[in-house]
């Protein structure tokens, strides 16, 4: 079984990935690898976040790892909150506040179209390759749902009429962008 460093610091990202990838791989964390960082994030891009990211534990360890960043993406806002998703409504990263602040910028939009993409970073002995998972669907009025984190009770994923909040772990993951994402990664993995 192969063994990947995932570069992050998120318990439902690694449950999630988990969920995905199976028994196939064995997924370490950073706590689980005795990695103690905060990595910044401070690109523009997606990509080059989870460059950063994958780079730093890669330089730090020598070892094969991983990393993702994953934006909320609104047509209206023309792409807001984006690569800043987790920190929109300030450093504090709060959930709430982020879902407040979205909320009340699309109070006047009738147009509720968006999407989630993830961006994977994997080095494999020492070369980087990037995948790419996209989940459209659209913005909620108001909150539904308390399963999941960060905008999960105000998405619905096209082709379903409940938020990601109001659906399981194995349910959300029919529709999830980092799902789709793992799985070329896993495709990935299965032709080196």
């Amino acid at each position: 079984m192969d063994t990947l460093i995932f570069a992050t610091n998120n318990q439902h990202k690694v449950d999630e990935i988990r969920l995905v990838l199976g028994s196939r791989f064995n997924i370490i964390t950073l706590k689980e690898s005795g990695i103690d960082i905060d990595i910044p994030e401070p690109h523009d891009t997606l990509e080059a976040n989870a460059t950063e990211k994958s780079s730093v534990i890669h330089k730090l360890t020598g070892k094969n790892c991983f990393s993702e960043d994953t934006g909320l993406e609104v047509a209206a806002l023309n792409g807001a909150p984006g690569v800043k998703s987790a920190r929109y409504a300030g450093e504090s990263r709060s959930f709430d506040a982020n879902i407040d602040k979205l909320l009340k910028e699309m109070e006047q939009n009738s147009s509720r179209e968006a999407r989630f993409r993830t961006i994977i970073s994997l080095i494999l002995n020492n070369k980087e390759f990037i995948f790419e998972g996209i989940c459209p669907g659209t913005i909620t009025m108001e909150r539904k749902g308390s399963n999941g984190f960060g905008y999960d009770p105000v998405f619905i994923p096209d082709g379903s009429t409940r938020t990601f909040a109001e659906m399981t772990m194995e349910e959300k993951s029919v529709f999830s962008h980092r799902k789709k994402a793992m799985e070329k990664l896993i495709a990935f993995l299965s032709d080196v």
